[in-house]
């Protein structure tokens, strides 16, 4: 996916918190569930974005989905914006 398809998916709040809250470590789609006051599947779609823009892993186990952060995305997100400063 290419960097303009990231910071679209990086420019909304919920996905954004998102993150944030997968800042922390590997949480289930319920956990993440949890912390927001809308619908799951909102929520859903967010992480649906998130996964297309590769910002998130998706483990699934069971009857489980874990969602973990892709740190790589967001070091070549560093190294766009440093080679846009030079």
């Amino acid at each position: 996916m290419g960097i303009d398809q990231t910071l679209k998916a990086l420019n909304d709040d919920k996905r954004r918190e998102i993150l944030k809250l997968l800042k922390k470590g590997r949480l289930s789609a319920s956990d993440i569930y949890q912390h927001f006051d809308v619908s799951d599947a909102t929520i859903s779609h967010h992480l649906s974005i998130l996964l297309k823009a590769d910002l998130i892993f998706l483990e699934k186990e069971k009857n489980y989905r874990y969602y973990s952060l892709n740190t790589s995305v967001f070091e070549d997100i560093l190294n766009f914006i440093t080679f846009i400063k030079k």
